[in-house]
């Protein structure tokens, strides 16, 4: 008799049933933190992270703009007309918009879907008329049009704004140098989590170059289900902005054998990495690098990525090569990297030497145990970690 209740216990209909339970359950939480006064930041922030993000596009229409804390007022305005002419972006813009068939629905009428290219290459301009000190780069296509399929273009235009001039900042600078700062966090992570990773990596002298398009779009240009995309949008967006590097990581250290079983050869690992699988377990990756968020915060691995920089990829060039084609090239193979000597203090780096909030040194005690698979603790952990930070850039309320 207890065999048949554990059979039914298990049963894929009682697990169905259970995440109808478990999201009308986070429907209705949000809908609460929506309704309060003031609207309770805090718990959309977390309902963003954790299991199944913020489940409809419906929802999402509700929730981005606290994210990002858009005042109110600015989301019923209508968007401007946009100028193309003698527009400087133009031409990039609607090169990289006319190459982006594949992010929209499969089966969308022609008709439809031009529409949308059109509503999609105004906004762009819209946001960089408004903003002439930030620069397009391609792949930013990418984003604005994941902004556009969930929210439409007038509340796409508020949000890939409030975006484009905090988050994605960096990426909008004239050069490449700050993207490739932010590319020089990914070693060191994996570093701390998996070293024999980090060593052959470093030995196939693979550099990052592989994740760029991930990070410059949030891995909308990588994956192919539009559901997974949007999901990590909920993530990022009620997080740290360098969250896209740690989930890059994880993605890394969860192909672990794969990498390790490949040639020790840059090309050959390259290609390995740059092939994003699209059956990766989503949710398991997301608490991970929620995990290791808390554990290995920015603040302790900044002097390192500083000291990973020339083991990136050393010109703009490079990377402007490796934005369009991603695949191992001349450029590449020809692209000599020099070591930095060892510091002479020291000849290990040192762990967890940045001390951390209370509430977060908890979190990574569970995070060490492998207590935190469902995202329970180190989704709080990452919401704290995010609200500390956000006084810098006004991101948050």
């Amino acid at each position: 008799m207890s065999t048949a209740r554990s059979v039914r216990a298990s049963s894929p209909m009682n697990g169905r049933q259970d995440w109808e339970t478990r999201r009308k359950r986070k429907t209705a939480d949000i809908s609460q933190a929506l309704s309060a006064d003031p609207v309770d930041v805090a718990t959309l922030r977390r309902m963003a992270i954790s299991e199944g993000g913020l489940l409809t596009d419906e929802i999402r229409c509700q929730v981005w703009p606290r994210l990002l804390n858009i005042p109110p007022h600015l989301l019923d305005q209508e968007p401007e007309k946009v100028e193309r002419d003698n527009n400087k972006d133009y031409n990039q813009v609607l090169l990289d918009v006319q190459r982006s068939l594949r992010r929209f629905p499969p089966g969308m009428p022609d008709e439809q879907r031009e529409g949308l290219q059109e509503e999609l290459i105004d906004i762009i301009l819209r946001v960089l008329q408004r903003n002439p000190q930030l620069h397009y780069y391609q792949g930013y296509h990418d984003i604005v049009v994941t902004f556009l399929l969930v929210v439409g273009e007038r509340l796409a235009t508020v949000l890939v704004e409030k975006l484009s001039t905090h988050h994605l900042r960096d990426f909008m600078d004239p050069t490449m140098d700050n993207t490739k700062h932010i590319l020089n966090y990914l070693m060191p992570i994996i570093e701390r989590v998996n070293p024999e990773v980090h060593d052959f990596m470093q030995q196939a002298e693979v550099g990052t170059v592989f994740a760029l398009s991930w990070l410059i779009t949030w891995f909308g240009h990588v994956l192919s289900d539009f559901r997974h995309v949007v999901r990590l949008y909920d993530f990022f967006l009620a997080c740290h902005p360098l969250m896209p590097i740690y989930f890059a990581a994880v993605i890394v250290l969860h192909r672990e054998e794969e990498v390790l079983d490949c040639e020790c050869d840059m090309a050959m690992v390259h290609h390995l990495l740059s092939q994003i699988p699209q059956d990766l377990p989503y949710e398991t990756l997301i608490s991970r690098a929620g995990d290791l968020f808390v554990q290995f915060p920015p603040s302790e691995l900044a002097r390192e990525a500083a000291a990973h920089e020339s083991m990136a990829t050393s010109t703009f060039k490079d990377f402007e090569l490796a934005s369009t084609q991603q695949r191992p090239d001349a450029v590449l193979r020809r692209r000599r990297r020099q070591k930095p000597a060892p510091p002479e203090s020291s000849t290990a780096n040192p762990v967890m030497t940045v001390a951390q909030p209370s509430t977060a040194r908890r979190f990574v005690r569970l995070a060490v145990m492998g207590l935190t698979v469902a995202l329970g603790a180190a989704a709080l952990a990452v919401v704290n970690t995010a609200l500390e930070w956000a006084p810098k850039l006004d991101l948050f309320p």
